[in-house]
């Protein structure tokens, strides 16, 4: 399902744009304030919460030529008046040049059409890197595998350091905690005596990812979900081409993330879901091993298939807790809520044992995606394997 990258289509003007966790968002500009923003940070969050778009808001508020401040008036939370919040003013250099990275997947796309023009040779060392500021490098997945490989690192460790060329402080943004294991121990190497001129930013959608040397290495901020109806109530506001039905599907499946619910691709969602919802079938009902077949031969090599099976795994997730909250006695918080009656029947079908075996098998999935497996096939044999165990 295609979910945009940052909160907003276009770069925020300042922080009070950033909708949501409002207490983080000061904590952190206060911390700049003072010049105590961790060395290490792990941002973690759900996909669309914002997580990338609030990384480089801090980068522009650390690097910003102008330094603006703000003044907290009194916080009931925390007892304190009068504090200094840190903002950007999103015209000097520093700023406009890392603003040209908020649209993550457009300077992604480009490196690796880049990397697609270079001799063979080279395509294997090269490695996908963002760079909008001589200080500022933005890591993302490299593709195909996705995974953060050890030639990123190596280029974090190698600039590092040097000494900032143009700013205050040389920051670098990993957009995903998915590391190759070569990757994640030198990633360990400068964490654990980074140069006093550097911020390492670590966005994840599940810390757990992360090895227990790099979590205890790093603080951590959480991004919260907003309640369901705030996220209606964005959509009404932003999103006038979806109809109010299909707002309140919307905001449930974004589940709290105010930047997936903006770029909720619905039509992509429901035909995820329909192969979704083919293989809950093929478990709970006389397989048809035809049209089993016929949907995952859909899913082949490339990127399309890659971005395909993903969408599929994912949308399998959520119908998988709504089965669990069913199950527990709470329907009223499910999320595919144009599909209820339907995945009532099938809660009533499946064991709480099932759900969990599922759930094992499906991250098997997702490990044979990032091992390059053919989709297909391990769909496939999914599919297989929730058949056995719901009988």
């Amino acid at each position: 399902m295609a979910i945009v990258p940052s909160q907003l289509l276009t770069p925020p003007t300042d922080f009070n744009s950033f909708l949501g966790n409002t207490a983080a968002i000061e904590q952190l500009r206060t911390a700049i304030a003072q010049g105590r923003l961790p060395h290490s940070l792990i941002l973690s969050g759900p996909a669309g919460a914002g997580k990338y778009t609030l990384a480089l808001m801090l980068a522009m508020a650390v690097e910003c030529e102008r330094q603006p401040r703000e003044l907290r008036s009194y916080s009931v939370a925390t007892g304190s008046e009068g504090q200094s919040l840190a903002g950007f003013c999103g015209v000097c250099r520093n700023c406009t040049r890392i603003a040209t990275a908020f649209n993550l997947n457009e300077e992604v796309d480009k490196a690796v059409a880049a990397r697609e023009e270079l001799r063979e040779v080279d395509k294997k060392e090269t490695r996908v890197l963002i760079q909008p500021h001589p200080d500022v490098l933005v890591i993302p997945p490299d593709p195909p595998q996705l995974l953060i490989k050890l030639g990123q690192v190596r280029s974090i460790i190698q600039s590092a350091h040097y000494l900032p060329a143009e700013a205050p402080r040389k920051i670098f943004i990993l957009t995903a905690s998915s590391f190759m294991k070569e990757a994640a121990n030198s990633l360990l190497k400068i964490l654990e005596e980074p140069p006093a001129t550097v911020h390492i930013l670590i966005l994840s959608e599940n810390p757990g990812e992360l090895l227990p040397t790099i979590r205890s290495r790093c603080a951590t901020v959480r991004l919260g979900a907003l309640p369901v109806e705030e996220i209606e109530m964005l959509l009404s506001d932003r999103r006038h081409d979806v109809p109010p039905k299909q707002r309140t599907l919307i905001a449930r499946l974004a589940q709290g993330a105010a930047g997936r619910a903006l770029g909720f691709d619905l039509a992509t969602y429901t035909s995820a879901r329909a192969d979704a919802m083919l293989l809950l079938h093929q478990a709970t009902q006389e397989p048809d091993h035809t049209a089993l077949f016929k949907m995952t031969e859909t899913y082949r090599a490339g990127a399309e298939g890659q971005q395909k099976a993903a969408d599929l795994l994912r949308t399998f997730t959520l119908l998988l807790e709504d089965l669990l909250l069913i199950q527990s006695g709470t329907p009223e918080l499910v999320r595919n809520t144009d599909l209820r009656p339907e995945l009532e029947r099938i809660a009533h079908a499946v064991t709480f044992q099932w759900i969990e075996q599922t759930s094992r098998s499906l991250d098997q999935v997702w490990s044979g995606m990032r091992r390059n497996l053919l989709r297909n096939l391990s769909l496939d044999a999914f599919a297989g394997t929730l058949a056995t165990t719901a009988r």
